[in-house]
């Protein structure tokens, strides 16, 4: 497949970490995903202006039907209007730059929920564990895993979640969205998503930049957002609430926003300690 565009899909969370996604020396992004018709692999190349794609499994032609969505024709940058410098020096660096979606709700679920409240770091550990452990081979992809299906998720022991170092209250919150997750796929709204136990806010928020291409989600409850916007755009730390007040007029696209200033490095002065790595397998 080939066709025009000036997009790459958004790295994985768990980035070179995680065994469903990988980026080879030649600049190829893979990605393997656990289609409605099987598991699938999909490769894309950026060849200038043109984009190369193969794919593999019985999901290869979900994927490449999927693949504009994925690399952002779905998204509308045009109607942004950066208000401030920083955007508008952000946006030209990152000319081209759009928001896709893989338009896999639990596949973007399962990540979201691990990432809940830790650093990273514990979050890609157990996702990479649990993918090994219960994820069958990507097609066409050696060393890559295919995320389970929702059925697998909802089967996996308490003790294959302790060794992942998911606690147990991450691991009832997958299981029991494992259970309606055909709802999910059907309806990803933010008001659906969040009538699940174990999902508010910043979950929902990350499960439909992912899932969905939603421009306007906004991470609220995240860690460092605040920080970064406020820092950015008015030159001091803010809380969530400061955070939603400097984005409003953006309304539509606040979440283009924060992908925007992230990609400026720009960030407030650390004032504390570092949090240190839990790992919930000791205990």
């Amino acid at each position: 497949m080939a066709g025009r565009s000036r997009a790459h899909p958004r790295a994985a969370p768990a980035g070179a970490h995680d065994p469903a996604h990988r980026t080879t020396p030649d600049g190829a992004v893979w990605r393997a995903s656990y289609t409605p018709e099987g598991p699938g692999t999909v490769r894309v190349l950026r060849r200038g202006d043109v984009i190369d794609a193969l794919a593999w499994g019985p999901g290869a032609d979900w994927l490449l039907e999927g693949l504009p969505a994925l690399l952002g024709a779905d998204d509308a940058p045009e109607a942004f209007e950066p208000r401030h410098e920083v955007l508008r020096v952000a946006a030209l660096r990152a000319e081209g730059m759009r928001i896709g979606r893989t338009g896999r709700v639990f596949e973007a679920l399962v990540p979201a929920v691990l990432e809940q409240k830790v650093l990273a770091v514990e979050a890609w550990r157990a996702w990479g564990h649990l993918l090994r452990r219960f994820g069958e081979p990507a097609p066409g992809a050696p060393g890559m895993r295919v995320p389970p299906p929702p059925e697998v998720w909802a089967r996996i022991p308490s003790w294959e979640w302790h060794r992942s170092g998911a606690e147990a209250v991450r691991a009832r919150t997958i299981i029991g969205a494992a259970r309606v997750a055909a709802r999910l796929e059907a309806d990803p709204a933010e008001r659906r998503l969040r009538t699940l136990p174990g999902i508010g806010v910043w979950t929902a928020a990350e499960i439909r930049q992912r899932a969905a291409g939603d421009p306007d989600a906004v991470s609220v409850g995240d860690y460092n957002l605040p920080g970064v916007v406020g820092w950015a755009l008015a030159g001091r730390k803010v809380d969530d609430a400061g955070m939603l007040e400097l984005l409003e007029p953006y309304a539509g696209h606040r979440h283009r926003v924060t992908r925007l200033l992230e990609s400026t490095g720009t960030r407030p002065p650390r004032r504390g300690p570092r949090l240190p790595v839990r790992d919930y397998r000791s205990f």
